[in-house]
C-alpha cells in the first residue's frame, strides 16, 4: 500500500501560550503515525500565522528550524480564521496527498486523527470531526449552536451537525475547493457541496489548554451570519412572504375598520393608523437591511480581491535561512 503524505494545517492567532504544548503533542502523534507506516516521513504540521500581534510567528520559525516535522506560513496581515485556514489548505495541497485541519488550542482530540486516516485509506475523500457532545460548552453556547445547525438545515444549507473545521480532506477535494472564489468564506458549508465519499469521526472536545478563545460571541455571530447569507436566499424570501402576509392582514383590518364605521361604532382611527405605520415602517427598514446585506456581499465579491497574501513560507528554501 502506498504511504501518503499528510499535512496538518493549524491556523494561529496570538497563540504563543499554547504553541509549545501543541507542538509537543503533534510531534508525538505524527512520529507514531510515521512509525506505524500510516503516513509518509515527509509529512508535516503547517502552522498558519494569521497576523498575530504577539510572538507567535517567531516561535513558529524557531520550531521549524528545530523540528523537521514542522513548517509554517505567515499572512501579511490578519485575515480572520476562515481565510487563514484556506491559505493553509491551498498551500499544503502543493506538498501533501491529504490534509487535516485543526485549531491550535488543543480542544480537538488529536487521537481522532488515527481513525480519520483509516477512513481515508478506506476511500473517503472527506472525513469530518464531529463532536459527540457539547458538555464543555456553556448552556447558552450549546443551545445557540444546536439551534443554528437545525435552522441552517431547514433553510436548505447542507451542514454536518456539530462539526466545525476539524476535518480530513484529500488532495483532489482541495483542488476542487480552489474553484470556489467567494470572499465571504464559510468552509464548513462549502465542503459538503464538493461531493465525493465522506464519513465522520466522533470525539470529545476538551477545554482550551491555555490562553483565551479567539472566537468570542461577536465573531461567532458574524460567522453564523456569513453562513446564512452565503448559502441561502431564505432571509430575502422570508421578507417577501412576511410582507405579503402583513399586507393581507392590513387589508383585512381596513375592511373590518370600514365595517365597524358603517355600523356606527366609534373607533380611534388615529391610534390604528399610527400602529399600522410603525409596523409597516419596521418591516420596510428590516427588508431594506436584509437586501442591503446581500447587495453589500455582492459588491465585495465582484472586486475579486485576494482573500489572503502569504508574506513568508517556511517550506521554501529562501525562508529557511
Amino acid at each position: 500500500m502506498k504511504i501518503d503524505v499528510l499535512y496538518v494545517v493549524v491556523p494561529c492567532y496570538n497563540e504563543e501560550e499554547v504553541l509549545m504544548e501543541t507542538t509537543k503533542r503533534l510531534k508525538d502523534k505524527l512520529g507514531q503515525l510515521i512509525k506505524d507506516k500510516k503516513i509518509s516521513k515527509n509529512s508535516k504540521v503547517m502552522y498558519v500565522n494569521d497576523g498575530s500581534r504577539d510572538d507567535t510567528w517567531n516561535i513558529i520559525k524557531k520550531i521549524s528550524k528545530k523540528e523537521l516535522l514542522f513548517t509554517g506560513i505567515s499572512l501579511s496581515r490578519n485575515r480572520g480564521h476562515q481565510n487563514a485556514l484556506l491559505a493553509g489548505l491551498m498551500t499544503a495541497k502543493n506538498y501533501a496527498d491529504f490534509v487535516i485541519s485543526m485549531d491550535a488550542d488543543l480542544q480537538d482530540d488529536i487521537n481522532a486523527i488515527d481513525e480519520m486516516i483509516d477512513k481515508y485509506y478506506d476511500g473517503c475523500d472527506i472525513v469530518y470531526g464531529v463532536r459527540s457532545s457539547r458538555k464543555t460548552d456553556t448552556k447558552f453556547k450549546r443551545g445557540t449552536a444546536e439551534s443554528y445547525y437545525k435552522i441552517m438545515n431547514k433553510m436548505g444549507v447542507e451542514l454536518v451537525y456539530n462539526s466545525a473545521d476539524y476535518r480530513l480532506t484529500s488532495k483532489r477535494v482541495l483542488e476542487n475547493l480552489n474553484n470556489y472564489k467567494e470572499i465571504n468564506l464559510f468552509l464548513r458549508g462549502i465542503f459538503p457541496t464538493i461531493g465525493y465519499k465522506s464519513d465522520s469521526v466522533f470525539y470529545e472536545r476538551s477545554e482550551r489548554f491555555a490562553g483565551e478563545s479567539k472566537y468570542p460571541l461577536k465573531k461567532m455571530l458574524n460567522l453564523a451570519w456569513d453562513g446564512i447569507t452565503s448559502f441561502s436566499t431564505f432571509p430575502i424570501r422570508f421578507v417577501l412572504f412576511f410582507g405579503l402576509f402583513v399586507s393581507f392582514i392590513t387589508i383585512l383590518l381596513l375592511i373590518l375598520f370600514l365595517i365597524l364605521l358603517l355600523c356606527g361604532i366609534n373607533i380611534s382611527y388615529i391610534l390604528f393608523m399610527f400602529v399600522s405605520l410603525w409596523l409597516l415602517g419596521g418591516i420596510i427598514i428590516t427588508s431594506i437591511g436584509i437586501v442591503g446585506e446581500y447587495v453589500g456581499k455582492t459588491y465585495i465579491e465582484v472586486k475579486h480581491r485576494p482573500r489572503y497574501i502569504i508574506s513568508e513560507n517556511l517550506n521554501e528554501k529562501g525562508d529557511l535561512k
